[in-house]
């Protein structure tokens, strides 16, 4: 077998002085970028969260460095996104490279560390979730871990800052003393070298070994088995990945989940949100405008039914923010304490059935948060056949947790079996939509490959920073469409326009939908944001069957403005046109459908 030289273009994304931060994901490497930085970036405890590199200034030795967070991968083999990307950071001859080990998994940690170093870039490891690693009975010999690696390592708990000034002393030692060949980085693949005859050039000889094999034999002499019993989280982490009682388990904190975001949403809109909004903000707009003379038009544009000034408090507020607010504090925890990988891992069979593999379970999840990130995450699948799945799956079948929001507020106070059927209809088109796009897409889906990450209680102060930061970022993302939607509401009921729009559309609203012909205004403001499809709805007498079928077509409705932009950006018009198209086809043909079946049925019985 003979070994491989790779060349990298030395300047591809070159600068000067600078750092590369690398590791597996979930090792913390979003923790220690943002201490040694002071810029607060989301950092997720499973596969795929950071996708795009960050950058900030780590000030070493007098000198401004330039500290890049290079996405987290598990290889240097250029089969994903994610590698490609770090293997161009390495390529640009940086100035020094902060590794993060993973105490709880040195195996693992060590391969990608031994790929690292083929590029002859001064290096300085961090052996994080030290703690853990003691919790599992692991006791790890830190002195032959650096004369095995030859290279400085320092033991730390990210989040609770230990061991983060030692790594910077030993950062500034190494580039201090940094004597690099002036030739610039290469890297020698041992991957089929495990019979190796000393090739020529080969700086490792005859002892040369593949990454794993020379990982597995350095962890065995470097990490010692104690004997402390496995700790109550550890025994239920295990459980979580069996499929008894792990299915169990996770139907359970499903549940528990959704039961959290819907009574706690309902009880924080009751008792807090709708009185605050109706018998607080509204009269007092009310009695402001009244003592303004102004034209009877504007006074409605700001004040009437639909006017500005009510229904952007009554829907934003009052509708959507609970439910928003109590989702980011229970997703942020099901991904900082490692259950939904785990959940990735069970569910494997059953997603592959569906033609996709267990990990785009998490980029599902996140989909009910937003789907603008869970589409960008979607970057880490190894095949575009898997991230156009997974992307439709979202679009058609994922309702964004404002959208949910609204849709529990419009059917909850009805029957909750009517939420029920809404989800169950949702459930049936996920299966639909997975099984279409998988045999009409041309390619293949990879088997799947994830590490579980530690099943750990989140720590305090990272948990509450990353979910304000992700509060903050709705506001930010979210208020400005939703807002520019109630505007248009307003006008369009206001002047006249919506009723001429309802006449136009009165066949297939009213004809084919059975809806109100008002109903068209969440036609309209649904291009916007997907919940706003939902709102209008809200203010209507309804049946129960108008309501099933709202509630339906509101669901597979047209992804909104931000979703159409991302799909154009991540892959091209013709996909974003085609998905849009396609969504709203599906939401108008199912709705219809549904809605004869209802009559018939009433009819009958």
């Amino acid at each position: 077998m003979s070994c491989h030289e790779v060349s990298f273009n030395k300047e591809a994304l070159r600068s000067e002085n600078q750092i590369l931060l690398m590791g597996a994901p979930n090792v913390g490497k979003s923790v220690f970028f943002s201490c040694l930085t002071n810029i607060h970036v989301i950092s997720s405890n499973y596969t795929g969260t950071t996708v795009s590199y960050m950058e900030g200034t780590l000030p070493l030795n007098g000198t401004a460095y330039t500290l890049i967070d290079v996405p987290g991968t598990y290889s240097l083999t250029a089969t994903s996104e994610a590698e490609d990307v770090a293997i161009r950071f390495l390529s640009g001859n940086p100035e020094a490279i902060l590794f993060v080990l993973n105490a709880a998994d040195l195996e693992g940690s060590i391969k990608l560390a031994l790929e690292v170093l083929d590029y002859n870039i001064p290096m300085v490891a961090a052996l994080n979730l030290s703690d853990v690693a003691q919790r599992q009975g692991k006791e790890i010999n830190v002195k032959l871990l650096e004369q095995e690696l030859g290279i400085p390592i320092v033991p730390t708990i990210a989040v609770k800052k230990q061991g983060l000034n030692e790594l910077k002393e030993k950062l500034e030692e190494v580039l201090s003393r940094k004597n690099r060949s002036k030739t610039g980085p290469f890297r020698i693949s041992y991957s089929d070298c495990a019979s190796c005859a000393g090739c020529s050039g080969c700086p490792k000889g005859t002892s040369a070994l593949t990454y794993w094999e020379r990982a597995k034999k350095i962890a065995a002499v470097s990490v010692k088995k104690t004997d402390a019993a496995p700790s109550k989280l550890d025994r239920f982490g295990d459980a979580l990945l069996r499929p008894w009682p792990g299915i169990l388990l996770s139907i359970l904190i499903v549940l528990i989940s959704l039961g959290v975001v819907v009574g706690a949403g309902k009880a924080m809109r009751s008792v807090l949100l709708l009185p605050l909004v109706n018998q607080g903000i509204v009269p007092l707009f009310e009695r402001l405008f009244s003592s303004i003379a102004m034209p009877e038009m504007l006074n409605n544009v700001l004040i009437g039914q639909y006017g500005i000034f009510r229904i952007s408090f009554e829907w934003i507020l009052a509708l959507v923010m609970p439910y928003v607010i109590l989702f980011q504090l229970v997703f942020s925890f099901l991904e900082d304490s490692g259950i939904l990988p785990r959940m990735a891992v069970l569910f494997d069979n059953i997603m592959s059935k569906l033609g996709v593999q267990g990990g785009s379970l998490i980029h599902i999840m996140l989909g009910f948060g937003c789907a603008v990130p869970a589409i960008i995450g979607t970057r880490t699948a190894t095949t575009r056949k898997e991230r156009l799945i997974v992307t439709s799956i979202i679009c058609f079948a994922v309702p964004c947790i404002s959208q949910t929001g609204a849709l529990i507020s419009l059917l909850a106070d009805y029957s909750y079996w009517m939420l029920l059927a809404v989800f169950l209809t949702g459930a049936m088109v996920f299966v639909l939509i997975s099984r279409l796009t998988g045999k009409m897409l041309k390619g293949k889906v990879d088997p799947l490959v994830i590490e579980i990450p530690n099943l750990l209680i989140p720590e305090r102060k990272t948990y509450f920073k990353k979910f304000f930061v992700r509060v903050k970022e709705f506001l930010v993302d979210a208020e400005g469409p939703m807002l520019i939607a109630v505007v248009i509401a307003a006008l369009l009921a206001e002047t006249g326009v919506l009723a001429g729009i309802s006449s136009f559309l009165k066949p297939l609203v009213s004809g084919w939908l059975g809806l109100p012909a008002e109903a068209s205004m969440s036609l309209i403001l649904g291009i916007i944001r997907r919940e706003m499809s939902v709102a209008p709805l809200l203010t209507m007498e309804l049946t129960g069957l108008q309501m099933y079928v709202g509630a339906v077509v509101s669901f597979v409705y047209v992804p909104c403005l931000s979703v159409f932009g991302i799909l154009a950006k991540e892959f091209n018009l013709k996909v974003a046109l085609s998905i849009a198209a396609g969504t709203v086809f599906l939401a108008l043909f199912l709705g219809g459908v549904l809605n004869h079946i209802g009559i018939f049925l009433q009819i009958l019985f």
